[in-house]
């Protein structure tokens, strides 16, 4: 027999996504909330989550909102929560985790990554406009730094125009390599150019499924 009641689990797990949150730059009260609704069995009306985690009105409507913005909630049928009154508005949590996340990275992206390359560019031009080595070793600097934020900037919008069903494929497949297999890759990949490897996947995309599948099968002749 648990020590914990369901419900008290419910809302340790709460405090914990909470904090987790925090870490992450998410509000606690909005990371809180999403916690509590993604382990609750039913939609949850305002005043039931405000009681259950003990937040204020104010707290729980504004943690609500975000959770909606950042597209990890849902709006569900109104009901009532055991108060006078017309019937509430009700929240139930995005149930695929892949979609949510999906959702989240696109959002941060949009927030904070995006942003960041234009102010990047304008820097650059500026710095290209100087005369002398300071200004040279400037401009070599951030165009340097530009070339990093474009190339994780895209590796992201990759993986957020992907369905969930595909982002949830590509992360169980990596789950199955072992890590001597994962070591070998990246070796793989430092040693070989990066249009060769770019080349090989564009060959491969264009494969039809049938064609693609036996083609991965033949890699099980291939002997360690």
């Amino acid at each position: 027999m648990p020590e914990l009641s369901a419900e008290e689990i419910r809302r340790a797990f709460a405090d914990a996504w909470g904090e987790i949150g925090a870490a992450w730059g998410v509000a606690p009260s909005t990371a809180a909330v999403q916690g509590y609704l993604l382990v609750h069995p039913e939609p949850l009306t305002e005043p039931e989550i405000r009681r259950a985690l003990g937040l204020s009105h104010r707290a729980t409507s504004l943690a609500l909102q975000q959770c909606e913005e950042w597209g990890v909630l849902e709006r569900a049928a109104p009901r009532r929560s055991g108060q006078r009154g017309p019937a509430a508005t009700a929240y139930v949590v995005v149930g695929d985790h892949w979609a949510w996340f999906r959702r989240v990275a696109s959002a941060r992206r949009e927030r904070e990554t995006v942003p960041v390359i234009p102010a990047i560019e304008r820097c650059v031009e500026m710095a290209a406009t100087g005369d002398g080595a300071e200004f040279a070793d400037l401009a070599h600097r951030l165009r340097g730094l530009l070339r990093f934020a474009q190339l994780f900037d895209q590796g992201v919008g990759d993986v957020v125009r992907a369905g969930p069903t595909s982002i949830a494929r590509l992360f169980d497949v990596i789950a199955q390599l072992d890590d001597a297999t994962v070591t070998r890759l990246w070796r793989l990949i430092e040693a070989t150019p990066p249009e060769e490897i770019a080349s090989a996947l564009k060959a491969l995309s264009r494969l039809p499924p049938q064609a693609a599948h036996r083609l991965l099968g033949l890699t099980r002749l291939v002997r360690r």
